[in-house]
């Protein structure tokens, strides 16, 4: 009953949405065909929005519409909190797929709230990023799979991998989280065809279908829990946890100890101005990067195998530049 009842307002709530984006496209068999359902469920639906929601709600020839749409009551904010919306909003435009005129006119309302000296600080701070096809494609992903974690809907999908040339498989999936990560966001979801949890780039998802079937989130599934032993959002699908400890030369240790990397992690300054970097994490390949990255500013101390896999990857680089070299 209870899934039922969610189900309904669901609907409902999208009725109210798409009705709003077109109005007087939508009949009532439309939207009986749209929703699998008969006209009569729909007939109540619409009652409900009329009588219930109290929306203005009026049908034409060509379908229904809204005389006019209720405003949200102004909300007051301190200085303080419509600087930090503001800041939130220049973080969240790293990551196109939220962009719309909406969100523009809830930047301008915000923008209107500053004194005329921040104008020209606010408009750099919270310049939306420009629509493009992969923007807009991200965008319908992240409303399908948003519906589907509120309707608990499984996923049809046609994903294209990061490796095997981008080879493209069909999966089915049940979601479990939607998450923003450096420039793009990820899908955390239970793939049938792999038999357990695994992590997709939501750019990666070709086409994706909302199917019939219902799931339930495992009541013992803690997302913290699950990416606690990755290193940021990526978690390493063979390796497992163990403790990793680097020396960090003085000017590269400081850097490091100015930001929270991990939850494990354990800074020791040493009397020469270097930094002990002790951390308890599965070395994926996006870790083995991070290192790369510092070069020689870094050392990998323990384990073992990581400090040969680092060190292999030095050699091919180093191979790399010499060769060109030669050729030079």
């Amino acid at each position: 009953m209870k899934l039922e009842e969610t189900k309904r307002t669901s609907r409902i709530l999208e009725i109210v949405q798409i009705v709003a984006i077109a109005p007087r496209r939508y009949l009532r068999r439309d939207l009986a065909v749209r929703f699998e359902i008969s006209e009569r469920m729909i007939q109540k639906d619409l009652d409900v929005i009329r009588h219930g929601l109290k929306l203005p709600l009026y049908h034409s020839q060509e379908g229904y519409y809204f005389e006019e749409m209720p405003e949200i009551p102004a909300l007051q904010y301190t200085f303080a909190e419509a600087l930090a919306l503001l800041l939130a909003v220049q973080a969240a435009r790293q990551v196109s797929g939220i962009a719309s005129a909406e969100l523009s006119a809830a930047v301008a309302r915000l923008e209107a709230l500053f004194p005329p000296e921040f104008e020209v600080l606010l408009r750099q701070a919270t310049r939306l990023p420009n629509r493009t096809a992969q923007g807009e494609h991200r965008q319908r992903m992240l409303l399908l799979l948003n519906q589907a974690l509120a309707m608990q809907q499984k996923v049809q999908m046609i994903y294209a991998t990061g490796s095997r040339g981008g080879a493209e498989s069909e999966r089915t999936v049940r979601p479990y989280a939607v998450q923003p990560y450096v420039r793009s966001w990820q899908l955390i979801a239970h793939c049938e065809l792999r038999g357990a949890v695994r992590i997709f780039k939501v750019d990666r998802i070709r086409q994706a279908t909302l199917l019939d079937e219902r799931y339930h989130v495992p009541a013992d599934f803690d997302l913290d829990d699950y990416l606690g032993a990755g290193w940021g959002l990526m978690r390493g699908q063979s390796d497992a946890a163990t403790d990793i400890v680097l020396r960090f030369g003085p000017e590269a240790g400081r850097w490091v100890s100015e930001e929270r990397w991990h939850a494990s992690q354990k800074i020791e300054p040493q009397p020469d101005g270097s930094v002990i970097f002790r951390l308890y994490l599965a070395p994926t390949p996006e870790f083995i990067n991070w290192v790369l990255y510092y070069g020689g500013r870094v050392e990998v101390l323990a384990p073992e195998d990581l400090r040969e896999r680092v060190v292999a990857e030095h050699r091919r680089a180093t191979e790399i530049y010499e060769s060109e070299s030669q050729h030079d």
